[in-house]
């Protein structure tokens, strides 16, 4: 640590963010206070991504198991669900992580407050511990990661019963009989594999003409079509016109005149920025229009000296986005100079099947003018995906017709959130299509596919039946 550097670094927020912000801060030598009102880890860990990922992955063992005698395994009897025994097996699990971050910080000498931030001033953190008592803290520099919660929409109020979130529903221990769940975005389709996985009769209600509307088109329709087979039904391009609390549930009544009845309704519809409350305003920290912290490429807001990373910026609700702001920002508050790159940022969506992507959808090159090429490869083409019986899904390549770059990959199909990070480091590391086509892979491997959809592209993938012209 340089003589200019902070010595003393104080992060609002134990998120993936701020958890990963404050060990990297340590790493650098800095002095950390972190102020978290909640479990660290946050909201992905405690009520998002884990405990979801955690559920979801009962249900893909349990639908192995119902497929497995197919497979040659001599099984008796119904596969059923224990909720309450997966929901306390969750609970396990979130335990652990959260504990695992406590002896981090212990490791690292990382203070933990218990309590709410704001601030007082550019460099002094007002604390509100729940223990009711009150302290300031002095920092060299402060990096805000609030994250973001649900909204507060006056449309669907959330009682915690009838009407809820995610958050309610990874605690749910009864087995809702119907679902509706509002909105078919990541969170929503996540949900709807989840609940009908369980044996819900699932309903989605999506304002969009597509599942999935931000992501491949290809992406999209493997996903409805597998939804479909799931007994999901869709409602899409339109919305709820009305809806009331019925004794047992909820009714609802779609823009399309049609009628939805269900035991519990999930509202699944985009998360708020808490920067709310935190003193921005009165220290010049400025926000944008929908109330994200305003931040360039080194995390620094308009403040000096003042960070903002995570969802509370708005530029990337997801938490690896998150923890890698983070280490800039704190390398940069240590006296580094670090930048943001957000030209590669891979993403999983833990469907059944799973969905991986990186770089730009079809849709999103075509508006921006681009001459594309387009490989595709499916699953059942795999010899190992044969064998292992998971012949659902495909990938999906865009490269640049002229420099064949690679603009973006699509994978959805088992375990497409890991393959899609080879996709990841070629695009990182500015590869042509036909390089990651050359690469020999591993055989028998379900990332064979990536390389015959690369073939593919010159109409040259090996396992692929092609006319000839």
């Amino acid at each position: 640590m340089t003589s200019s550097s902070p010595s003393h670094i104080v992060i609002i927020g134990g998120g993936p963010g701020g958890y990963v912000g404050a060990i990297r801060a340590a790493q650098l030598g800095a002095r950390v206070t972190v102020v978290e009102e909640g479990a660290l880890g946050g909201v992905c860990l405690n009520s998002g991504c884990i405990p979801s990922k955690t559920l979801l992955g009962f249900i893909e063992l349990g639908e192995r198991v119902r497929h497995a005698q197919s497979h040659g395994l001599k099984l008796e009897g119904e596969v059923g669900y224990d909720l309450p025994r997966m929901i306390a097996r969750k609970n396990e699990v979130v335990s652990g992580l959260v504990k695992g971050i406590g002896l981090l910080f212990k490791q690292w000498k990382i203070a933990h407050v218990a309590g709410r931030g704001d601030l007082i001033h550019d460099r002094t953190v007002h604390v509100r511990a729940h223990d009711g008592t009150e302290s300031e803290l002095q920092a060299d520099a402060i990096v805000l990661a609030t994250g973001s919660s649900w909204p507060n929409l006056p449309q669907f109020p959330i009682d915690g019963q009838r009407v809820i979130t995610s958050r309610e529903a990874l605690d749910l221990t009864d087995i809702p009989r119907t679902a509706l769940i509002v909105g078919a975005g990541v969170e929503g389709c996540e949900f709807a594999s989840l609940f009908s996985g369980l044996g819900a009769q699932v309903s989605m209600v999506e304002m969009m003409p597509t599942v999935l509307p931000l992501e491949d088109v290809d992406t999209s329709a493997v996903l409805t079509r597998e939804l479909k087979k799931r007994k999901v039904q869709l409602f899409l391009g339109t919305k709820i016109l009305e809806w009331s609390a019925t004794e047992s549930g909820v009714r609802a009544t779609l823009e399309t005149g049609e009628e939805i009845v269900a035991d519990i309704m999930l509202v699944s519809i985009g998360r708020r920025m808490n920067s709310e409350g935190l003193g921005l305003e009165s220290l010049g920290v400025q926000l944008g229009a929908r109330g994200e912290i305003l931040v360039n490429e080194r995390m620094e807001t308009t403040v000096p000296g003042v960070y903002a990373i995570g969802d509370v910026t708005g530029e990337s609700m997801l938490a690896h986005v998150a923890s890698a702001q983070g280490k800039v920002a704190v390398t940069n508050a240590m006296g580094g100079k670090q930048v943001m790159n957000y030209d590669v940022i891979p993403a999983g969506i833990f469907t059944l099947p799973e969905v991986g992507r990186v770089g730009l959808t079809e849709q999103e090159a075509t508006k921006r003018g681009l001459p594309v090429r387009i490989g595709k490869f499916r699953y059942a083409g795999l010899g190992k995906a044969q064998a292992v019986g998971e012949t659902i899904g495909q990938f999906k390549v865009i490269a640049h017709a002229e420099t064949n770059i690679i603009l973006g990959v699509h994978i959805i199909g088992a375990h497409a959130a890991d393959l899609i990070h080879e996709a990841a480091l070629g695009m990182f590391g500015g590869l042509q299509v036909t390089e990651l086509a050359e690469m020999i892979h591993a055989h028998p491997t379900i990332s064979e596919g990536l390389m015959e959809a690369a073939e593919d592209l010159e109409g040259l993938a090996i396992h692929q039946a092609r006319k000839r012209e």
